[in-house]
């Protein structure tokens, strides 16, 4: 892959995860944003090193000409001996099959790859190794071991690299005067063994030796016998060097070995082991020897096109497509992730609710001060989930999969439910309940339909109660306003706190008494004195009530309201 897209899917991997901690994954404030810092460190490192370029140097003219990225032919790279026979003063041979790439030297090989996929990310799976041995042209058997050593160790470290098998063929060529046109015999790592008179065409060998004329016959039955020999020089002096176990460099094995005979090859040597071999074993160096003028047309060696049928294939797909395949897989993990994360905090939500509303159903209602806790946690509840309702719900539990909503009804049911205690039982002991001094008064009397200002005409009201209640020091004055059930919870209670402020208000106004001796109380409709199914039942709940409550440290300094201590009760005129 290109660096630039390596880098355009180091962005976009950075955003979908800053997106996850930011917004969806279940963590405290300060942990999303510690791992926000961590995602965009770690993204600024991915964007530095996938721009960054290899070590090697990218100009290098062998490379000129490269097929397109989609190419999906396998492509071979040559390494060993005997190149300039095969490539001329070509870099690339192009068959229709495959194609062929000049290396030289066996320990430029992982270099030469590194270069390749730079400029061609998308070959690494289609990426072979053939390395060419020719006994004629080699000399020293420790020095033919040590090539052999370093082509292993670099094909070791290009499979680590890649991450892809990179095949080896193993090619190894003799000059002979029974070639009159070249001939392979290919051998896989499992039998059969198969021979080609040409790329095109195979056969067995024992057909091959039956056809032609006696003679013929007889210098094909050599070409095997020197075929059998070749053989055994390569699994003598070549296989070990790369099959032995070692526990420094991996072994390998080549996937199919080829013998090539050709008429005459370039640059062989007098003294090579390939002639050496011929002494010792065999009486055919007349015909398998040394030729110090090898006989040639001056046209480069065939390759074996044959062998690209058992080599892996490309799969087309170019750079582009390749990295917004994996742009596509990022965002499908992103919005798995997100998914999990909005269902596991709804679950959350749901069990949350689910447990305060059972935990107010088990406390009794004569345990007020646990009942009042627990209630207080709901509306907390109910105003979050009112606030999600009236904003719209956060992406953290969205994504269609909010459950929010179908809590509120449960929720606003179990709120609805509760019925707070009475002013005096929260003030007062049991011995001082009988001494409460109660005013009741009209609301409408004093107010506008769902309005908390004091009407104009109201005074006369307030005045008559202030004749008939005394206060007296060590007492409060405990204004608590109450509501019919029309209109909704939500809009009752604070309207009936409103309304006691205002006659508190207008008392403090109107009064020798200090403000601190009053205490205002908002019960919405809670707390009725008849049903409220019937017009004159719902008018008696619409009140506001007065009481004197006994208490020692209330307020000590005096202040009075002149009246009667008795309980009045001041009806609708």
């Amino acid at each position: 892959m290109y660096p630039r897209w390596r880098q355009a899917l180091w962005a976009w991997a950075g955003l979908l995860a800053s997106i996850l901690c930011l917004v969806f994954l279940p963590f405290s404030p300060l942990i999303r944003w510690a791992a926000f810092l961590l995602v965009v460190v770690t993204c600024g490192f991915g964007l530095w090193r996938a721009g960054r370029q290899p070590e090697v140097a990218l100009a290098d003219s062998r490379f000129n000409g490269l097929p397109a990225d989609t190419t999906r032919l396998p492509v071979v790279l040559v390494c060993g001996d005997g190149l300039a026979s095969l490539f001329g003063t070509e870099t690339l041979r192009q068959s229709a099959q495959g194609y062929w790439l000049r290396v030289g030297d066996s320990s430029q090989l992982r270099q030469c790859v590194r270069q390749l996929l730079w400029q061609r990310p998308a070959w690494a799976a289609q990426l072979a190794v053939m390395v060419s041995v020719n006994p004629q042209q080699q000399t020293d058997a420790r020095a033919l071991s040590t090539a052999l050593h370093e082509l292993r160790w670099q094909l070791g470290q290009l499979r680590r690299d890649t991450r892809c098998p990179l095949p080896l063929l193993l090619c190894s060529t003799v000059a002979t005067s029974l070639a009159a046109t070249p001939v392979w015999l290919s051998q896989q790592q499992a039998p059969p063994v198969t021979l080609w008179p040409s790329v095109t065409q195979l056969e067995t060998l024992a057909d091959w030796q039956c056809q032609g004329s006696h003679t013929g016959q007889a210098e094909r039955m050599m070409q095997a016998v020197l075929f059998r020999h070749h053989q055994n020089w390569l699994q003598a002096q070549v296989l070990p060097a790369l099959q032995t176990h070692s526990d420094e460099v991996a072994a390998v094995s080549p996937q199919q070995v080829v013998l090539h005979q050709v008429a005459g090859l370039q640059g062989q040597a007098a003294a090579s082991l390939w002639q050496q071999w011929l002494a010792a074993h065999t009486a055919l160096t007349r015909v398998a020897g040394w030729h110090p003028e090898p006989v040639t047309d001056g046209r480069a060696l065939p390759f074996p096109d044959f062998l690209f049928s058992t080599l892996p294939m490309g799969s087309g797909v170019s750079p582009r497509q390749y990295a917004l395949r994996h742009a596509v897989t990022l965002l499908g993990v992103a919005a798995v992730v997100a998914l999990c994360s909005s269902a596991w905090q709804n679950r959350q939500l749901v069990q949350r609710v689910a447990f305060d509303i059972h935990h107010y159903d088990s406390v009794e209602m004569k345990d007020h001060d646990l009942k009042a806790r627990a209630v207080a946690v709901l509306r907390q509840d109910m105003a979050l989930l009112d606030e999600q309702f009236r904003n719209g719900e956060p992406l953290r539990l969205g994504l269609g999969l909010y459950q929010g909503e179908r809590l509120r009804q449960p929720l606003m049911a179990a709120i609805k439910g509760y019925v707070p205690p009475a002013p005096a039982a929260v003030s007062l002991a049991a011995s001082t309940v009988d001494t409460l001094q109660t005013v009741q008064l009209d609301s409408l009397s004093l107010f506008d339909t769902g309005k908390a200002t004091l009407k104009p005409d109201a005074t006369k009201v307030l005045v008559a109660a202030l004749l008939n209640i005394k206060a007296k020091p060590g007492e409060l004055i405990v204004v608590a306003g109450h509501t019919d059930s029309a209109g909704d919870a939500h809009t009752n209670q604070p309207l009936s706190l409103k309304r006691a402020e205002a006659v508190r208000d207008w008392m403090v106004q109107n009064s020798a008494v200090p403000a601190r001796c009053f205490a205002v109380q908002g019960f919405g409709a809670t707390q009725p004195v008849a049903s409220n199914e019937t017009a004159a039942g719902r008018a008696a709940n619409r009140r506001v009530e007065i009481t004197l409550v006994p208490a020692a440290s209330a307020c000590p300094e005096p202040g009075s309201i002149t009246g009667s201590p008795e309980h009045v009760t001041l009806l609708r005129q």
